[in-house]
């Protein structure tokens, strides 16, 4: 179930930084950005968070704090890992 939080966390949050940089180059309206916001926010969180209970790894638990895609490389280095280990 972590893995699967840890995904859905890294979809939102590159989902939401995505089309808050769209509207920010775009119409730049403040009701969006007043969603998304917290909405990026929370997810960047969570997936910290998801990755210090996943991994003791100290080079996967910095990636995480890499805003915007954090999470993201995150999912990259864990499954380079497992692959490596198969």
């Amino acid at each position: 179930m972590p893995m699967r939080a840890l995904r859905i966390s890294a979809a939102v949050e590159a989902g939401s930084l995505l089309l808050l940089v769209l509207n920010l180059a775009t119409v730049h309206l403040a009701a969006p950005a007043s969603v998304l916001g917290p909405v990026h926010g929370c997810a960047y969180l969570i997936g910290i968070v998801l990755t210090w209970q996943l991994t003791k790894t100290v080079a996967v638990r910095a990636l995480s704090v890499i805003p915007g895609i954090g999470t993201l490389l995150v999912l990259r280095s864990l499954r380079s890992a497992e692959a490596a280990s198969q």
